[in-house]
């Protein structure tokens, strides 16, 4: 699978780990960004999603915000 799965979370946000959870279970690979520690991702995030609040998914560009289980799928074609 040649998806690109970006994942902006914090490591305190249950839903970020839920999350990334999700996408283990499935197998998909994701790049996981750190936004409490590296602010340049911070503001990437917040000019994707126009949100401050984690998880953002960024999955083929398609912007999810929240663990969204259906969107995720639905982008991932799972």
């Amino acid at each position: 699978m040649d998806k690109s799965v970006k994942v902006y979370s914090t490591p305190t946000c249950p839903w970020c780990l839920r999350t990334k959870q999700f996408l283990k279970d499935n197998n998909i690979p994701f790049e996981d960004v750190d936004v409490s520690s590296n602010q340049q991702a911070a503001q990437e995030m917040i000019q994707k999603s126009g949100q401050m609040g984690v998880p953002v998914l960024d999955i083929n560009g398609q912007v999810i915000v929240g663990f969204d289980k259906e969107k995720i799928n639905s982008a991932l074609g799972l």
